[in-house]
């Protein structure tokens, strides 16, 4: 199957439909995704000191969408599919999509907090895993199997190399570590759009998929499982749960393929991406 790409200008980005071509941006293209994921890089920054026993979750949703207005973004879940938050924040043995509410953080949850904030028409999407008070040794292990798959991928990003090579590289790592690979969800071509083409899954073949290409926007978001990776959506239609309710963690960046490898958009300013920082 031949792969269709799609060289854009910032002009026709935005308009431009996901029709399965994988668009191709330009210099102002990156400049764009630089300012659009250094803003969500921060808002994860300022939220590391927040994360603690007793805290809500939907106090972290009211900081970030606070800090997002401050900085004259706007919160790309905020309203989007009738989304009513500004973050996800999935704990324990939810996988994604978790959404913000009442009930305190208890010593030792683990919890993932994605952001995605539209600058100047640019998304910015990233997600990392945070712990409330002492984590339990198998939840540090997930974590950081989680993060180091993540970044095995991200390192072999460079034109020529295709999205089924990245794919098999996180499934590889992981799997030898004894987690599993959620299937259901996948990371995602952006840029002007919140979701775009191409499909970025975390597993697969060496070699296969669409060829990588200077230009590529996209995520590389793998979602590990301690259990079976099999999962299931609430009645809310929005939380993913383990189905075996083991323990689930994710981590997201958002990427560029440049001419000789890879930038990533959504590093922390602060060096704040790879845990433990907040404990």
């Amino acid at each position: 199957m031949t792969t269709a790409y799609e060289i854009v200008t910032d002009e026709d980005a935005a308009s431009a439909p996901r029709d399965g071509k994988i668009k191709l941006h330009g210099p102002e293209g990156f400049a764009g995704m630089r300012k659009a994921g250094r803003l969500a890089a921060e808002i994860l920054d300022m939220l590391t000191a927040e994360v603690a026993p007793g805290v809500t979750t939907e106090h972290l949703d009211k900081l970030a969408r606070e800090y997002a207005f401050d900085h004259g973004s706007m919160p790309a879940t905020l309203f989007y599919r009738g989304y009513r938050h500004s973050l996800c924040t999935s704990l324990n043995h939810v996988v994604c999509h978790g959404i913000p509410g009442p009930k305190p953080l208890r010593n030792g949850d683990i919890l993932n907090i994605d952001v995605t904030v539209i600058v100047d028409g640019w998304h910015g999407d990233t997600s990392r895993m945070y712990v409330a008070g002492e984590p339990k040794r198998k939840a540090e292990i997930l974590i950081d199997t989680t993060y180091e798959a993540m970044m095995a991928g991200i390192e072999a990003i460079k034109p020529g190399v295709t999205l089924g090579t990245i794919g098999a590289i996180i499934q590889e790592y992981a799997e030898t570590r004894r987690c599993s690979i959620v299937r259901d969800f996948c990371g995602h071509g952006l840029g002007q759009n919140f979701h775009d083409s191409p499909n970025v899954l975390h597993f697969g073949e060496h070699g296969e998929g669409p060829e990588l290409k200077p230009g590529m926007f996209f995520t590389v978001e793998p979602m590990l499982n301690l259990g079976r990776p099999d999962v299931k959506v609430l009645s809310d239609g929005w939380t993913a749960v383990t189905r075996d309710k083991s323990l689930s963690a994710q981590f997201e960046h958002s990427c560029g393929v440049t001419e000789d490898g890879v930038e990533i958009f959504t590093k922390s300013p602060k060096d704040l991406d790879r845990p433990p920082y907040n404990r």
